[in-house]
């Protein structure tokens, strides 16, 4: 077991546990996306406007965006043995980095709810193959339940799940896809032209279905060895989630024509159909997804909400957002099309402006600071940084001016005709503004 207390999230992996096998980068950064979400993905840029062939494009060109600074992020973690929120104290500043990491927190517990719902019907669909039935909460809670079991042991049991568990369901779900694309693949042609804002709102959706993951990404890379080659850690997380997310987000676009609406239940039923006499294995590798996606889930939430300064035990720190996941599935899965949507998009305003100035200070500033030793940061400044203020800035004005949700649609993105391209300029403009003024301050003082 990991060691429980909120010191041990704070401070640096100790260097005689750091000998994490390499291998489990890239388990760890394929395993979550197992899951039905990329499927549902695929299945609703069909119910956007996008044929097959455009939606191919979006989903290579939306994961290739997302899921390079997620692999860019997970070398954090060798050279400073810290989570990827405690990371980012380097350029926020230890009082800084509380917002983004309240904020990962919350992010967290709604990806438990919006990974969840489709597993528990999953699970109630496999038990009623057997004659038998069970309340929706009552299978999500069982879900839940094995998930905080699995946070609670911290690291070292959640990257074990990541590698056999997933490779367990990566069989299976190969199975499923070659059964579909034999015989349950359907083209989808276009009716007429798609639109720009159209494509531009499907690769958003598509960006931030990877770019999700680059708030966890170092706490799953922090005890490899501090000598581990940088190239090899970026290139097996960024093979990681393209191999999981990409497949998976096809075969959607394949059977959005078999299925009834984007939603859980149609997917569901969908898989179960097509596969026949091998439908109860479908449905428990769906409801088994939710383990590897959770448990990755609750674990980062745990260490967040200690960077956010809510000093209480990791064990107590799961058990709250486990619990918390768990009643807003309960009270989402009636509207899980659309929640899931405006989640995927709406969280990408504050992930992209964050991701953006800590890669900034990571390989634009500070990369090569002959004075940062490992478990030591005397360039890591206490209170609040010129870098949080940023943060809080970008965030709010690409909020106010760039988003487009059913919730609210700024002023220029009603100008580009619903086009959302708040993400991109979220992320370069925190950049390049941190950079800027990282450098200034630094010319400045020589």
């Amino acid at each position: 077991m990991e060691d429980l207390s909120a010191a041990s999230v704070r401070e640096p992996a100790p260097l005689s546990r750091k000998t994490m096998p390499m291998d489990r980068v890239f388990w760890s950064h394929f395993s979550p996306n197992l899951g039905p979400g990329g499927w549902v993905t695929g299945a609703l840029l069909v119910s956007l406007g996008l044929d097959f062939r455009t939606g191919v494009l979006a989903i290579l060109l939306g994961n290739a965006i997302g899921a390079l600074p997620v692999a860019l992020a997970a070398a954090i973690g060798p050279p400073t043995g810290l989570t990827q929120m405690e990371a980012s104290r380097r350029a926020l500043g230890t009082l800084g980095v509380r917002p983004p990491s309240f904020l990962n927190w919350l992010y967290c517990v709604g990806w438990d709810a919006v990974n969840n719902v489709p597993a528990a019907a999953a699970l109630i669909a496999l038990l009623a193959v057997f004659g038998l039935s069970a309340p929706f909460w009552l299978a999500l809670g069982v879900l839940a339940g094995v998930q905080m079991i699995a946070s609670i042991y911290g690291h070292h049991v959640v990257q074990a799940l990541q590698k056999y568990l997933g490779a367990l369901l990566l069989a299976v779900f190969a199975l499923i896809g070659l059964t579909f694309a034999t015989k349950g693949g359907s083209v989808i042609h276009a009716e007429h032209s798609v639109g720009f804002a159209t494509f531009l709102l499907a690769v958003g959706i598509l960006v931030s279905f990877n770019l999700s993951w680059a708030t966890y990404s170092s706490d799953y890379t922090r005890y490899l060895p501090v000598d581990a080659n940088p190239k090899r850690v970026v290139t097996l997380a960024l093979t990681g989630l393209l191999t999981s997310a990409v497949p998976f987000q096809i075969l959607g676009l394949l059977t959005a024509a078999s299925i009834a609406e984007p939603s859980p239940t149609a997917v569901i039923a969908s898989l179960q159909h097509a596969m026949g006499p091998l439908g109860p294995l479908a449905l428990a590798a769906i409801a088994l997804s939710s383990i590897t996606g959770n448990s990755f889930n609750d674990n980062t939430a745990s260490y967040s909400l200690i960077s956010a300064g809510i000093h209480v035990p990791r064990v107590a720190a799961a058990i709250i957002t486990a619990s918390l996941g768990y009643v807003l599935a309960v009270a989402g899965a009636g509207r899980y099309a659309s929640l899931y949507t405006d989640y995927l998009l709406v969280t990408m305003y504050w992930i992209a402006p964050w991701a953006g100035i800590i890669l900034a200070d990571w390989y634009l500033v500070k990369k090569n600071d002959p004075n940062v030793a490992y478990g030591h940061e005397p360039d890591a400044p206490s209170g609040w940084t010129r870098g949080a203020t940023i943060f809080i800035v970008t965030s709010a004005l690409t909020v106010l001016l760039f988003s487009t949700s059913s919730l609210y649609t700024g002023p220029i993105a009603r100008w580009l005709g619903g086009a959302d391209i708040g993400y991109y300029v979220g992320f370069f403009v925190a950049a390049l503004w941190y950079a800027a003024t990282a450098r200034s301050r630094d010319a400045s003082s020589r």
